[in-house]
């Protein structure tokens, strides 16, 4: 039987077309759904994106303000360097990308990914990580004719903070860093990569030398070659600074001292600014621009000589005989008659102990001016333990010992000045008068800073005002205090300072000059116990090293109107007027020149 196929009579199941139109119905509708969501709803979000991807923005980094002498001479300055730059969110192969890093620059791989791992940490994903601060010059163009290849890489132009005249500015100056993540979290308007004052003025004056950073946004094509520039805002540089030292000074102090470890300050006592401040030893503030290793970081901190203190200011020292014109000023507001005689026959009994003068024969009668001259123990044995520990501390203190200076660096000791409660609180033991007998001299757990010393003798020069020592030549006068010591009293010490420089036989003589008035106090201050040889004082080319006595003097300088204050502590230097004494004179001679007499033969 033969079928016959009428096509014209054929009707398909109306339930599987009704199916198929549901499910282009269900489809469109899905369909205009989603272009609902991308177009309406998420329209200005993917608008926003597909900007961002278009425009880049970078940051233009400002130049730090520079940092001048007095004279004007660079001390701080920024030279031009390329960096080379990661950022995470554009490079495919980050290990490949970090070993082709290696082998143009031609150092380690572990090196580089040590470096990337490290500053990883600092930002986020779009932050360009800086690997590398100072690209050798010859090295640029090969590496921008191959960045194409790899992106996410950049050569980033800009500047790293030099140091003319590293060693003798390094603790002054102080250095710059890479801000760490904390800095970066704290401060919004640091990025990564960006350097702040670590040490010194960099860091005190951070808020002025920083300057404020400049932006471009560029258009962009899909590899990140930039199209056009669309908006540009320039970077301000921080302010320059000038500072009150004189660079010529400093370095000719830094060759004075030679060897010695120790520190030299130069102040004006009527405006508080410091022309010198010298610390030896030093180190060379360059290096740490670009970052230090660990390796030469702990041999630079573990060095034996301890380059990193600032001896001016952090270190503590006994003042030795130095301390006696503080002692001398107390005397006097005491009523101490300056005519009033001690007896001394080299030494001086309390109780059982015997405290030695440093002139073994005595020096005979003696008043405050002859006490002062010959530097003279005896006679301040006495005095001390007559008017008591009490009466020291609370002299001492109103004279600036014992506290800050308040000088515009971090870090500063504020010495010792000790008491009872002090040795009682330290110590658990009570006071002796054995104890005053020595901070009557400036030994015993007494502690100064240079700096003080020079801050004190200039309160004798100006006036009575304790100033605060200036670093910065447009820095105002700041008074911080009063010593409580009468004008009278004041010229008497200054007078009996004069005579212990030009006196016969005076300790200070090293620094006579028939041309200008100069006075001076020498200090040797005991390190350790004294050290017999026989019957008599062993001599400092008997000691080991560190067992010498540390070279103090304190002195000021007048000539033409001009005052200035120089002391200088040596650090185991021996005697004050054998070590210290020649520095000292090289600085006023520096400072004052001499007159050259007219040859008489013309």
């Amino acid at each position: 039987m033969k079928l016959v196929y009428d096509s014209e009579e054929y009707q398909p199941p109306r339930s599987g077309l009704i199916l198929l139109q549901c499910a282009i119905g269900l489809l469109f509708m899905v369909f205009c759904a989603r272009f609902w969501f991308l177009q309406i709803h998420r329209g200005a979000d993917y608008a926003r994106e597909a900007q961002g991807n278009l425009l880049r923005q970078e940051m233009i980094f400002a130049s730090r303000g520079e940092i001048h002498d007095r004279a004007g001479v660079l001390l701080a300055e920024n030279r031009p360097a390329f960096a080379l730059a990661l950022t995470r969110e554009d490079c495919y192969d980050i290990p490949a990308t970090l070993a082709q890093v290696s082998a143009w620059l031609d150092v380690p791989l572990e090196k580089v990914t040590t470096r990337y791992e490290q500053e990883r940490i600092k930002g986020r994903k779009f932050d360009p990580i800086i690997l590398f601060t100072d690209i050798p010059f010859e090295k640029i163009a090969s590496i921008e004719a191959e960045l194409i290849h790899w992106p996410g890489l950049q050569v980033i132009a800009r500047s790293l903070r030099h140091y003319t005249q590293g060693p003798a500015f390094a603790h002054i100056l102080g250095y710059v860093a890479e801000a760490s993540v904390e800095e970066l979290q704290s401060d919004s308007t640091l990025v990564l990569g960006d350097t702040v004052g670590r040490q010194g003025l960099e860091r005190v004056l951070e808020s002025r030398l920083r300057g404020r950073k400049g932006l471009v946004r560029k258009e962009v094509d899909a590899l990140g070659r930039p199209l056009s520039r669309t908006q540009e805002e320039n970077p301000t540089s921080g302010e320059n600074i000038a500072l009150a030292l004189d660079s010529r000074l400093q370095n000719a102090i830094m060759d004075a001292m030679g060897e010695y470890s120790g520190c030299v300050v130069v102040m004006e006592p009527e405006s508080g600014k410091l022309r010198a401040l010298v610390t030896k030893p030093t180190y060379d503030n360059n290096i740490f621009i670009g970052g230090l290793s660990r390796r030469d970081w702990e041999a630079l901190s573990n060095n034996p000589r301890y380059p990193l203190l600032n001896r001016g200011i952090q270190s503590v020292y006994p003042p030795g005989s130095v301390w006696k014109l503080m002692m001398s000023s107390m005397l006097l507001e005491k009523g101490v008659s300056p005519r009033e005689k001690v007896f001394c026959p080299g030494s001086y009994k309390v109780g059982n102990r015997v405290f030695r003068c440093w002139r073994g024969g005595g020096h005979g009668n003696v008043d405050m001016e002859h006490a002062l001259i010959g530097s003279c123990d005896v006679y301040f044995y006495a005095m001390g333990e007559k008017y008591g520990i009490n009466a020291i501390e609370q002299h001492a203190r109103a004279c600036g010992y014992g506290q800050l200076t308040g000088i515009d660096l971090p870090y500063e000791n504020k010495g010792l000045v000790p008491s009872r409660q002090w040795k009682k609180n330290r110590m658990g033991e009570s006071w002796k008068d054995g104890d005053t007998v020595n901070v009557s001299i400036g030994q015993g757990h007494t502690l100064v800073t240079p700096i003080q010393t020079a801050v004190f003798l200039s309160a004798l020069c100006n006036g009575g005002k304790l100033l605060k020592p200036q670093l910065l030549e447009d820095a105002p006068v700041e008074v911080r205090g009063e010593i409580p010591v009468s004008a009278e009293h004041r010229e008497m010490i200054l007078d009996y300072m004069v005579k212990t420089v030009e006196a016969p036989g005076a300790t200070a003589r090293v620094l006579k000059r028939p041309d200008m008035r100069i006075g001076g106090k020498t200090g040797t201050a005991q390190v350790v116990k004294i050290r017999m040889v026989g019957e008599r004082r062993a001599k400092t080319a008997e000691m080991e090293f560190l067992e010498r006595d540390h070279a103090w003097i304190g002195s000021w300088g007048e000539k033409d109107g001009r005052k200035i204050v120089v002391v200088t502590m040596l650090e185991h230097g021996g005697g004050g007027s054998s070590a210290a004494g020649p520095v000292t004179k090289a600085v006023y001679d520096i400072l004052f020149p001499r007159e050259e007499k007219p040859d008489s033969a013309s």
